[in-house]
């Protein structure tokens, strides 16, 4: 039987954390949350997470920043990443990266959920 998929989110809004939070167990999923990107890598779960969704911007290391460092870390763990500020240069940057998925703030919670969906299942 396969394990229940992890999935992390890292935004520096309580209230977006809550609401992802809430619509990832809805669907099945356990989360574990963090308020900024130095806090999730300190927690050292990235490598046991089966999907990460981060906002871009962020106090201290951008959602980017994040990607870049685990990537470098060698973890592969597919990245969806969430902003406000979703500009062509972002867009080509987390593609260079490799991120999984990026969508604009706002966005529609079903599309969040499918991009969330087909990570976990092409892992």
């Amino acid at each position: 039987m396969r394990d229940v998929p992890l999935v992390s989110i890292v935004d520096d809004d309580a209230g977006v954390r809550e609401a992802l939070a809430d619509l990832f167990e809805s669907s099945g999923m356990r989360i574990c949350s963090f308020a900024c990107a130095r806090d999730f890598l300190e927690a050292d779960v990235a490598s046991r997470s089966h999907c990460i969704v981060s906002d871009i911007q962020m106090p201290g290391m951008s959602g980017i920043e994040l990607s870049r460092q685990l990537r470098a870390d060698a973890i592969q763990t597919p990245i969806i990443l969430i902003s406000a500020y979703a500009s062509d240069p972002i867009r080509r940057s987390a593609e260079a990266i490799g991120v999984t998925c990026m969508l604009a703030k706002p966005f529609d919670p079903v599309e969040l959920l499918t991009c969330v969906e087909a990570a976990l299942s092409a892992g």
